[in-house]
């Protein structure tokens, strides 16, 4: 088998191993659909001649089924290696041979493999001496690891930031909270049933988030954390109802300084009967204001739910419908949109968060918009009914974000000369910007695209939207779609997560007052005045409702073909979320 892998490797032609090799560049790139064929053949593993690479200091393999182990020989022969990315392949139940030791390593993503266990001798690598000594971010999330190895925090002395999210663990080891110069710890979408006190022993720690676990209290150590900033407990059904309220629309600052006097359930720092005199002070207190009317206010204040409401194709004489096109089927046959209205992008940063937000969706669960793609758009600048559809590169036109019109194979062909120039100046394989999504249109003889009633591209997945519907600090009602190649269940998800992640921007804009912004030209003459009126309701309300629209897809002949959201959509546990239906 190991002999038949040898010659397929041979006979197998690895064009990018041969630029690196001949160019003597730094990094190098492996994905897209060709990939999956010659690692098939190789074993289910990279070629040997990648571990023959010397000079390497970055290799990233990416979207690879076919990718079982990364193979012998990687340690032994890239000794400067400093970026290994090996994201959304199939890596699995463990490490095998293990991976280190990778002296110059910085920066290692093993997310969205099939990882159960990391043991020695099948794991990153042996404790003593570190295999990983100056490794400072580990990517590990999206697998299906039930424990850490308890050797982490000596085989990786100076990690800071760890992601750990969407797997089965149980609980932190104890050793883990050595880690003197760990800022950031991510490990939501767990089983978690319990924090440590010695989570004090992370001095550096910036951002912990251990959101949507089991966990039932909150250690009163967390607040020892000097440098702590951001904190994610939501989801959590914890003992202590108030401090629960407090998780889901409190600062961090104000659940901290409650940890810090002692709060209730796991409280430190109080007597009982000063707690009791305390807890029955204000009981009287609340009583006063509620007689006087004042306490139903501080009440919602309390709750502070993020609110999100359905309105159903029935209740909407003006709903948006997508007709799908059967010559998309081959190409990118998933599709879900909905409408949200009573976003408030106007104040400060608000509208760059809710960009970044998305970026960051398109990073993480979107997988660098492997597993799909979003669009979004400003609601009022389209004009329905919409056909999702797909064109010929020499057919399809569009107006890129911040470029002028442009047929899509001149586009694509554009972007593919900047990478190269990209490459040839900084001496890298890796590019930036759209450049990176390019990969995902080879060998497609369509592509597809997102049409309004006039006939106007919007969207051009998974490589960019129109600028005729962009996003300004002005737009307060949204249209979004999700596409993909993979799955309809895949769109439908990422769409759930995208509205969470929009009303809990919305909440926070508004209990973080910040000045109007009014840098779009547009700014003066979008009702203003009616939308900022709207805003000042919701922030006497002490609320940030979203209205979210259904959005039917059907086919040519007007059969549905997807309802979103429907009665299984948006199907939210989480105790700091109401979804009106």
């Amino acid at each position: 088998m190991a002999a038949a892998a040898v010659v397929a490797e041979a006979l197998e032609p690895w064009p990018e191993v041969d630029l690196v090799e001949r160019e003597q560049r730094r990094e190098l790139l492996l994905t897209g659909p060709a990939l999956e064929e010659r690692v098939r053949a190789a074993g289910g593993r990279l070629p040997p001649r990648v571990f023959s690479l010397p000079l390497l200091h970055s290799l990233e393999v990416c979207g690879c089924a076919s990718l079982r182990e990364p193979g012998p020989g990687l340690a032994r022969g890239l000794p400067r290696l400093r970026s290994l990315v090996l994201r959304g392949n199939a890596l699995g139940p463990s490490l095998s041979p293990e991976l280190g030791p990778l002296p110059a390593l910085r920066v290692l993503d093993l997310s969205g493999n099939a990882l159960e266990e990391l043991p020695p001798g099948r794991g990153l690598g042996p404790a003593e001496p570190p295999a990983l000594p100056q490794l400072q971010s580990l990517n590990l999330s999206a697998n299906r690891l039930r424990a850490l190895p308890a050797e982490l925090a000596r085989c990786a002395p100076r990690l800071q930031t760890l992601n750990v999210a969407r797997n089965r663990l149980r609980e932190l080891p104890a050793e883990l909270f050595a880690l003197q110069l760990l800022s950031e710890l991510g490990a939501a979408d767990n089983e978690l049933q319990e924090l440590s006190p010695a989570v004090a022993g992370l001095p550096a720690l910036k951002t912990l988030d251990l959101a949507n676990n089991q966990l039932s209290e909150i250690p009163g150590e967390l607040a020892d954390c000097p440098k702590l900033k951001e904190i994610n407990f939501k989801g959590n059904k914890l003992k202590d109802k108030r401090l629960e309220k407090m998780v889901n629309g409190c600062q961090p600052k104000s659940i901290l300084e409650y940890l810090r006097v002692g709060g209730r359930g796991r409280g430190r720092g109080k007597t009982d009967g000063s707690e009791k005199e305390e807890s029955r002070k204000k009981k009287r207190e609340r009583k006063q204001k509620k007689e006087s009317g004042e306490g139903e206010e501080e009440e919602v204040e309390e709750v502070n739910k993020l609110l999100i409401r359905i309105l159903h194709v029935s209740e909407n004489p003006t709903s948006v419908t997508v007709k799908v096109n059967p010559l998309v089927k081959d190409v990118r046959p998933y599709i879900v949109c909905a409408v949200v209205k009573g976003m408030n992008l106007r104040p400060g940063n608000a509208l760059k968060r809710f960009l970044s937000m998305q970026t960051k969706l398109h990073e993480d669960i979107c997988e660098k918009r492997t597993a799909a793609t979003i669009a979004t758009h400003d609601l009022k600048l389209i004009k329905g009914p919409l056909v999702y559809g797909a064109q010929s590169p020499q057919e399809l036109k569009i107006v890129p974000l911040g470029r002028k019109e442009i047929k899509a194979k001149d586009l694509v062909r554009q972007l593919q000369l900047e990478a190269e120039e990209q490459r040839k100046q900084k001496k890298r394989q890796n590019v930036s910007g759209l450049h990176r999504y390019l990969h995902l249109l080879d060998g497609k003889e369509n592509y597809p695209c997102l049409v309004d009633a006039d006939n106007v591209v919007i969207s051009f997945p998974p490589i960019t939207n129109s600028e005729k519907t962009k996003i300004k600090t002005t737009t307060s009602d949204l249209f979004l779609e999700v596409t993909s190649a993979t799955s309809l269940q895949i769109c439908k998800d990422i769409m759930d997560t995208l509205i969470l992640k929009m009303a809990e921007l919305n909440k926070f804009t508004l209990e973080n007052k910040e000045e109007q912004s009014l840098s779009d030209t547009e700014a003066d003459g979008v009702s203003g005045p009616f939308n900022l009126r709207s805003n000042q309701n919701a922030e006497k309300d002490g609320s940030s409702p979203l209205i979210v629209e259904q959005v039917r897809v059907v086919d040519m002949e007007g059969s549905l073909k997807v309802l979103y959201p429907s009665k299984t959509d948006l199907d939210i546990t989480a105790s700091h979320i109401t979804i009106i239906r």
